[in-house]
């Protein structure tokens, strides 16, 4: 990684990407609200690289990342049994999820076109069988329905706690850009 001289001073244009930067840390977590405040506050104040380094330091990409774009934005860091648990609930809710998608595209298209290409008065039993073969990516990715209910409990509460975190982020922003 490539030093940068803190004692350059920086421009509106690095402070507003440092800021984002931070934004983008808030939202995935890393950050509390009183932390991220404080951190886009002083960069928004900041004069010099060196002063930006601090706000940075116990972020992943640190303070070049922040301001060529290339910092880590992957989650925040759990505890590894948790950890492990949860992305393999996600994981495989994300693949039950996908076949879900194609076995219903499927199931469509095989009803219309039995239905209305081929004129098939029987095509309404693609749909029962559709319920049967829905059970298939379930059993191979033992996905049970507790599963089932972990994986959309936690889809949830990530996409309120990532909405809630970018509304915050962008209000924020927002107020520093006027003030």
């Amino acid at each position: 990684m490539v030093h940068m001289d803190d004692h350059l001073r920086i421009s509106d244009n690095e402070r507003l990407t440092a800021m984002s930067s931070l934004a983008s840390h808030f939202t995935e977590g890393r950050l509390d609200t009183v932390e991220f405040d404080e951190r886009t506050l002083a960069a928004s104040q900041a004069k010099t690289r060196g002063d930006l380094r601090p706000l940075f330091a116990d972020l992943p990409g640190q303070l070049e990342g922040a301001l060529t774009g290339t910092g880590s934005t992957g989650p925040a860091p759990r505890e590894p049994e948790l950890d492990a648990e949860l992305e393999q609930v996600r994981a495989r809710g994300a693949r039950v999820e996908t076949w879900d998608g194609i076995i219903g595209s499927v199931t469509l298209a095989a009803f219309l076109i039995l239905m209305f290409a081929v004129n098939v008065s029987w095509a309404w039993v693609v749909w029962p069988l559709m319920g049967v073969v829905v059970m298939i990516p379930r059993l191979i990715n033992h996905f049970s329905d507790s599963d089932e209910k972990t994986y959309k409990e936690l889809k949830k509460a990530e996409e309120e706690a990532r909405k809630v975190r970018l509304q915050r982020a962008t209000k924020r922003l927002k107020e520093l850009e006027e003030g």
